[in-house]
């Protein structure tokens, strides 16, 4: 043995394996000693990644995603490769070969404490970092370090290599709330990671280190000295080749956060779809990667927004310019980076850019914006800002640029269509729009103001106004119901109304402070007389018109009970108006409006799905005859007009629990919809002619002192409601009315929503009779009566006088009748 030891080369074996055996008993021991302690590395193939709450459009478009920690989780498979090996070689170039601890990097890291007595980390592999981002705290001692390297030996024998590296690239924080690189991606960039570039990738793997401090965002100049890190890594590794290195060492590094690649600017949409959410989930709605589907259609939700947006700018603009929204004083010689500070405190609104003047010329100016760069101002793009008056009205025209515009002034731009840019100013008026699909009450668009990040106030749910005039349509089909016809005469003349309910004497006025003398129920109804329809509410009486109206789904506490409901004083919201007449566009059916489609929990299972109810009239549950007599066939087809079967959710019939209740009659319904297409005709909302359409109908609504202005118009495939007015109520100014304030915006919206939509001509049901009548009378018109007109009456409510032979059903093809002098056609 002596001898033995003599050698010394046996010498320094025998002491390594002294060591070594040493080592291993203590790492036995220690193992034992904090077995107990260990973490249950079992869980790790359950983990749930902390991934945001996502509302998508019905057509899979991304409107909007809630969650503090920002997460896209990739498989192992959507990974790109070059972002596998820029890890790798920043982090662990020996992952793949190693049992999860580097034991030469773990020797050179505890020699580096041993001398310098710093605790920090060093000689992590990419299966340690994981455990310790998992399971363990940030601690740092050796006995966490110890713990480490035990969890990480229990992480090997759980999953396998490639599991570990998507957990870990899926996983580990990456700066500025982006956990994983899909969010990196996303947050530093705008892009998917499929999308990356190299030196894009390069800063990402950089990041993993200290992501807080290396990130791009919060420290450029170290995100590029650790971007070079990395290239050169990949470099040695020989990843990529030297052009493609010198290239990438060349390329700037972006240092700007991006939001996520929303597609559809619907904000007012995601904040009820978050707000559902939460009230069904509390705050594991924004963590456990819940994506809800709304109802909305991205299209249509486009349209709706610029159909808003442009109804109020072009309200704003009829009254006035307010002044610049702020001033600057630029220094002498000011170029592009002293106007970009003038505009640091401006954000963008309601789409609309905000710029600071930067010269003016005798009829134009230039302008700069941050997001445009610089602007030519046109002539016409500056005359409409003249001074606004106290009654509504503006000042004088313009003489030159600088009456109302000086250099340093900030203001706002927009671009038009043609191209050109336009001075514009955020409006001070407010505006709604809802559409529904009156077959389901899905609510296909829905914006709630102009901004809602200036505002999150949702004026088509929450704001509860007085409709005006559009509730008349409410009020005529109670009438229909109790016996008036559209040709039944009703005085337009003055009235005083002493009714303690509403404090004394009342003297309504028509808008126009006019009076038509007697007249149809129709004419009554097109040209929006107020006093007749208080006549009308007088003679069914309150009690039960409210009764009536209540079927549309209007709140029992919504509804005045006397008289002067009659000219639209309910309290209701845009969403509300817009399902009440989704009454009249289905042929009478009540349906319950709805924004989510489906809830889609993280592992794809569907958590919940909407079940409306259908408007269906010809949707009667199928029976067959058999020998024992008449049995239900769930599964055959139905007789129906409607031959869409999507429509059912690709059922070919309706049970009756998935059908709505019909609360007006389908002749009640036909007549009211007939007198509305009269109002689009020749009525009040004539404008809506342009759509070339003859399909359409609908009503306006003004308040008193013009507060509110309103248009519902529909046709059987899609319902619009647009309102606007002052969130505080006050006057919109002289002849700010429902014909030129809402209804531009309505038309605007149903040009997009209905192109290459067919028209829709509704069959009258059975039950209507059509006569000739006396436009002055409202009864049957004699025979050869040359001033006669047409009208639509339900079957035994015919006008007096009316002869039997005067009378044929709506849409008889008797040829014979259609010769005579008495024929209804």
């Amino acid at each position: 043995m002596r001898r033995y030891f003599k050698s010394p080369l046996r010498l320094i074996l025998a002491g390594l394996l002294g060591v070594t055996g040493a080592g291993v008993l203590g790492m036995l021991g220690a193992y034992q000693y904090l077995r107990p302690g260990l973490p249950d590395v079992t869980t790790i193939k359950d983990i749930r990644l902390q991934v945001p709450l996502r509302v998508f459009s019905r057509d899979g478009r991304l409107i909007a995603q809630f969650g503090e920690q920002r997460r896209i989780p990739l498989s192992f498979e959507a990974i790109p490769s070059q972002m596998i090996n820029a890890v790798l070689a920043a982090e662990d170039d020996r992952f793949f070969q190693h049992g999860g601890v580097d034991y030469p990097g773990l020797a050179r890291a505890v020699l580096r404490h041993l001398l310098s007595g710093n605790k920090a980390e060093g000689g992590s592999t990419i299966t340690m970092q994981l455990a310790r981002g998992v399971f363990l705290s940030p601690e740092k001692s050796y006995r966490r370090k110890m713990v480490e390297i035990f969890t990480t030996f229990r992480i090997e024998q759980e999953l396998t290599k490639q599991e570990i590296l998507a957990l870990y690239l899926n996983k580990m924080f990456l700066g500025q709330r982006a956990y994983g690189i899909g969010a990196a991606a996303e947050v530093y960039y705008g892009k998917s990671v499929d999308q990356l570039t190299l030196p894009e990738i390069a800063v990402i793997a950089g990041t993993f280190r200290l992501p807080s401090r290396d990130n791009p965002v919060a420290n450029a100049e170290l995100a590029r000295q650790r971007r070079s890190y990395v290239l050169r890594r990949m470099r040695e590794k020989e990843y990529i080749t030297e052009e493609e290195y010198q290239a990438a060492l060349k390329a700037p590094v972006e240092s700007k956060l991006h939001g996520p690649a929303v597609e559809v600017e619907a904000p007012y949409v995601a904040e009820m779809a978050r707000a559902e959410l939460f009230n069904r989930l509390g705050p594991e709605a924004y963590t456990a990667g819940y994506e809800v589907v709304t109802t909305v259609d991205s299209r249509l939700q486009h349209a709706a927004v610029k159909a808003l947006r442009g109804a109020l700018l072009d309200y704003d603009q009829r009254h006035g310019y307010r002044g610049p929204a702020g001033r600057a004083t630029l220094p002498s010689g000011a170029r592009e980076k002293e106007w970009s500070q003038a505009l640091e405190e401006y954000a963008v609104r309601g789409g609309l850019e905000p710029a600071i003047v930067v010269s003016t010329e005798e009829k134009s100016a230039v302008a700069f914006s941050r997001n445009v760069g610089r602007v030519n101002l046109g002539w016409s793009a500056i005359s409409w800002a003249r001074s606004p008056l106290p009654d509504g009205s503006v000042g004088p025209q313009l003489q030159r640029a600088s009456d109302v515009l000086a250099v340093g002034d900030i203001i706002y731009i927009a671009q038009e269509t043609s191209g050109n840019w336009r001075m514009v100013q955020i409006p001070e008026a407010q505006g709604a729009f809802v559409a529904v699909d009156p077959q389901d009450g899905a609510i296909s668009a829905l914006i709630g103001g102009f901004d809602y990040f200036a505002s999150n106030y949702n004026r088509a749910v929450q704001a509860k106004r007085q409709p005006g005039s559009s509730f008349k349509p409410f009020l005529y089909s109670a009438a229909l119901d109790h016996g008036f016809t559209p040709a039944t005469i009703v005085n337009d003349a003055p009235l005083v109304i002493e009714d303690a309910a509403l404090e004394g004497s009342w003297r309504p006025q028509n808008n126009s402070r006019s009076f038509g003398g007697p007249m149809r129920l129709r004419e009554a109804l097109v040209r929006s007389r107020n006093l007749v329809s208080i006549r009308v509410m007088n003679s069914i009486g309150p009690a039960y018109a409210t009764q009536f109206i209540e079927r549309f789904g209007f709140p029992e506490n919504s509804l005045p009970r006397n008289l002067s409901l009659a000219l639209g004083t309910a309290q209701v919201s845009p969403l509300e108006m817009a399902s009440a007449y989704a009454v009249f566009a289905n042929g009478g059916f009540r349906v319950e409006p709805y924004f989510i489609q489906r809830i889609i929990a993280a592992d794809g299972k569907v958590e919940f799905e909407a079940q409306p109810k259908f408007a269906c009239a010809d949707c009667v549950q199928p029976t067959a005859e058999t020998e024992g007599g008449t049995t239900n066939l769930l599964d055959a087809p139905i007789t129906s007009s409607l031959t869409d079967e999507t429509r059912w959710g690709g059922r070919t019939y309706l049970q009756e629990k998935s059908l709505a209740p019909q609360v007006i009659s389908p002749q009640n319904d036909y007549l009211m919809t007939d007198m509305m297409m009269d109002v689009v005709k020749r009525g009040t909302a004539v404008r809506a002619l342009q759509l070339k359409r003859g399909d359409l109908a609908g009503k306006t609504g003004t308040t008193n002192d013009r507060r509110d202005a309103w248009f519902c118009g529909y046709n059987s495939s899609l319902v619009g409601t647009a309102w606007v007015g002052f969130d505080q109520e006050r006057s919109l100014g002289p002849g700010e009315e429902g014909s030129r304030t809402a209804l531009p915006m309505w038309i605007y919206f149903m040009s997009e929503a209905l192109k290459g939509v067919p028209e829709q001509r509704r069959t009258p049901p059975p039950g209507l009779v059509s006569m000739r009548i006396s436009a002055d009378t409202g009864l049957a018109a004699r025979p050869g009566d040359p001033d006669a007109i047409f009208e639509t009456f339900m079957a035994g409510h015919l006008p007096p006088q009316a002869e039997l032979d005067t009378a044929l059903p709506v849409g008889d093809s008797d040829e014979e009748n259609k010769e005579s002098d008495d024929s209804l056609f």
